[in-house]
C-alpha cells in the first residue's frame, strides 16, 4: 500500500471519525471529565437547605405539636425562625462553595480536591444547623416550656438533652466542622502528596 493511499485512508477516517455520529455525546463527556458535574452537589445541597423551613413544618404536623397548646406553638414558630435562618446561611455555604470547583478542575487531580472540599463544606453546612437550631429549640425551650422541653424532644428523640440543647447543639456543632474539617484536610494531603512525588520524578 502506498503512502498516498495510507494517507488518503488516515483522513477518510478522521473524517468519520469526526462526524456527529461520533461527537454527538462530546456535552456529556466533557461535563463528567471536567468536574463540572459536581456542581450538581452544591446546586442540591443548595436546594435542600432552603427545603429545611418547609420540611420543619411538615414534621411538626405530621407529629402534632400543634395540638399540645399555645406555649408549644409558640415555641415551634421561634424555633422554625431560627431553621429558617439557619437554612438561608447553609444555602449561601453551599452557593458560595461552588465556585471553588472552577479553581480545581482544570488540574491534573481534580476529583480528589473537589472530594474534600465536599466533605468540608457539608461538615460545615450540618454543624452550623445543629448550633443555630439547636440553641434556638432549647433557648425558646426553656423560656416557653420548661420541662415540658423534654416531652416536646422526646417526639424527635432528642429528650435526653432537655434544656441542655442550647448548649449541646453549638458543641455538637462544633465538632462536626473541626472533624469534618480534618478529615478533608486528609484527603488533600493525598493531593498534595501526589502532586510533591510528581515534581520530584521531573528533576
Amino acid at each position: 500500500m502506498s503512502d498516498l493511499q495510507q494517507t488518503n485512508e488516515k483522513k477518510g477516517l478522521e473524517k468519520f471519525s469526526n462526524s456527529s455520529f461520533f461527537n454527538f455525546s462530546k456535552p456529556y463527556l466533557d461535563f463528567i471529565g471536567k468536574g463540572t458535574m459536581f456542581h450538581i452537589v452544591y446546586f442540591l445541597m443548595a436546594a435542600v437547605s432552603l427545603l429545611i423551613p418547609i420540611a420543619l413544618i411538615i414534621a411538626a404536623v405530621r407529629a402534632g405539636a400543634f395540638e399540645f397548646g399555645g406555649k408549644t406553638i409558640a415555641w415551634f414558630i421561634f424555633t422554625w425562625f431560627f431553621a429558617a435562618f439557619a437554612g438561608w446561611i447553609g444555602f449561601q455555604l453551599w452557593w458560595n462553595r461552588r465556585s471553588q470547583i472552577t479553581d480545581v478542575k482544570d488540574s491534573e487531580f481534580v476529583v480528589i480536591p473537589i472530594v474534600a472540599d465536599i466533605v468540608s463544606t457539608f461538615g460545615e453546612w450540618l454543624g452550623t444547623l445543629i448550633a443555630i437550631i439547636g440553641f434556638g429549640a432549647g433557648l425558646f425551650g426553656l423560656i416557653f416550656l420548661g420541662h415540658d422541653l423534654n416531652y416536646v424532644l422526646s417526639m424527635i428523640g432528642m429528650d435526653q438533652f432537655g434544656g441542655l440543647t442550647i448548649i449541646a447543639g453549638p458543641v455538637a456543632g462544633f465538632f462536626i466542622i473541626i472533624i469534618t474539617k480534618a478529615i478533608a484536610e486528609a484527603i488533600r494531603i493525598i493531593v498534595s502528596i501526589a502532586n510533591s512525588c510528581k515534581d520530584i520524578a521531573k528533576k
